[in-house]
C-alpha cells in the first residue's frame, strides 16, 4: 500500500505528485532557537578494571557533588551490587533486577521507592545481575536499563547521572552507554599496573571503534586511584590523548576508611579538596576521541623485568602435544582425475 503525499499548506489540492513533492521540498526549515538551552543532564559512565576503585572513587564524588548543591544519581552497572556499598556505610540496596523479579511474582509494580535511595543528597540504587551460573551479565544490564525506562528514567531531574560499570567484561550489555550513545562522556579508573590500564585502554578502543561508526561518546579524562607516584598511569593517559583528573594517593589513612565504608569526600574534611576539585574536573572536561595504545606500546610503559618483555614465543609442535613422535600417515583424500 502507498502511503498518501502529504498537502503541503497553499498547494493546490489538483497538482501532480510531483509537483506536490516539489512544493513540499520548497517548504524552508523552522528558525534557530535564540531562547537559552533547557538544563541537559550530564550522563557519565565510569569504566575500570575490577577492584580498582570505581566504587570508592564514586561513592566519595556523587557525596562531593552533592554537597556542592547539584542533583546527582549514581546507579551501579555492576553484577557484584557493590556500588552503594560505601555510600550507604556498607549496607546493601535492593537490586532493581531481584526486586522487579519479586513484585512481579507477587503482581505488583515496582515504585521508585523501591529500588533509589537516598543519603545527603545523593539519590543512588543497583542495577544488579544474575546469580553465578544463572544468566549473563550483560543480558541483566540490558534488562535493567529496560525497567529503568518503565520507572520513567528520562524524565528525572538531575545535574549528574554516574554509571558505574564493569571494564574487563567487553559484552553487549556493559558497553551499553558507548554502543548506543546513552552517555555524553566516559571516565576511566586506573593505577599504575598493567591490567587496569589494558581495561583502560579496551574501554578507549570501544570508544574509538563506536566514534569511528558515528557515535558521540568521547573520553573526558582519567582518575588514577592508589599512585604510587611511579608514573605509568600517567604516561598511559598522554599516549592515548586524555587527561588525567585526578590522582588518588596510595595512603594508609584513605585505604583503611575505605575499608571500614567511610565517606572521606567531605567538604571540611583532609581529602574534601581532592574530590571537590575532581567534581569540577568531571563537569567541565569535554569528551575526546582517544587513541588507543597497541599491546607493544603499552608494555612499552613498564620496565622490562615487570612484564617479561624478555620472552619468545617458542611455537609448539604436535610431537609436543602428542608427548611422541607422531606417525605420518598417508592422506585418504580421494582425487579424482579431470577435477
Amino acid at each position: 500500500m502507498n502511503a498518501p503525499v502529504p498537502n503541503p499548506q497553499g498547494a493546490s489540492p489538483t497538482l501532480s505528485m510531483a509537483d506536490r513533492l516539489r512544493a513540499e521540498a520548497s517548504i524552508g526549515p523552522d528558525p534557530v532557537p535564540t531562547t537559552p538551552a533547557a538544563k541537559k543532564t550530564q550522563v557519565i559512565a565510569i569504566y575500570g578494571k575490577g577492584g580498582i576503585g570505581k566504587s570508592f572513587t564514586l561513592a566519595n564524588l556523587s557525596y562531593m557533588m552533592a554537597q556542592q548543591g547539584k542533583r546527582v544519581l549514581l546507579i551501579g552497572c555492576d553484577p557484584k551490587s557493590d556500588t552503594t556499598s560505601l555510600l550507604f556505610g556498607g549496607k546493601s540496596c535492593p537490586t532493581i533486577i531481584e526486586t522487579s523479579s519479586r513484585k512481579k511474582a507477587a503482581g505488583e509494580p515496582v515504585a521508585i521507592g523501591d529500588v533509589c535511595f537516598k543519603r545527603d543528597g545523593v539519590f543512588a540504587m543497583e542495577l544488579g545481575g544474575p546469580e553465578v551460573g544463572r544468566g549473563c551479565g550483560g543480558r541483566g544490564i540490558i534488562h535493567g536499563f529496560e525497567l529503568l525506562e518503565k520507572l520513567g528514567f528520562h524524565q528525572w531531574d538531575f545535574d549528574f547521572v554516574l554509571l558505574d560499570f564493569l571494564g574487563d567484561v567487553v559484552c553487549g550489555g556493559f558497553g551499553l552507554p558507548i554502543a548506543r550513545d546513552m552517555c555524553q562522556k566516559v571516565i576511566v579508573v586506573g593505577s599504575n599496573d598493567l591490567q587496569s590500564l589494558y581495561v583502560a585502554n579496551n574501554v578507549c578502543s570501544a570508544v574509538e571503534y563506536f566514534r569511528k561508526l558515528g557515535g558521540n561518546v568521547g573520553v573526558a579524562g582519567m582518575v588514577v586511584n592508589k599512585d604510587d607516584n611511579t608514573g605509568e598511569a600517567q604516561a598511559f593517559a598522554e599516549a592515548a590523548g586524555i587527561p588525567v583528573l585526578a590522582a588518588i594517593p596510595a595512603n594508609e589513612d584513605i585505604r583503611r576508611k575505605s575499608a571500614n565504608y567511610e565517606i572521606i569526600g567531605k567538604p571540611d574534611g583532609e581529602w574534601g579538596p581532592l574530590f571537590a576539585a575532581l567534581g569540577v574536573q568531571v563537569a567541565e572536561a569535554p569528551p575526546l576521541r582517544p587513541t588507543p595504545l597497541t599491546q607493544e606500546s603499552l608494555l612499552g610503559l613498564f620496565k622490562g623485568e615487570t612484564v617479561g618483555r624478555h620472552v619468545v614465543l617458542d611455537p609448539a609442535t604436535m610431537e609436543d602435544m602428542c608427548a611422541a613422535e607422531v606417525l605420518q600417515k598417508p592422506s585418504l583424500e580421494v582425487v579424482y582425475e579431470g577435477s
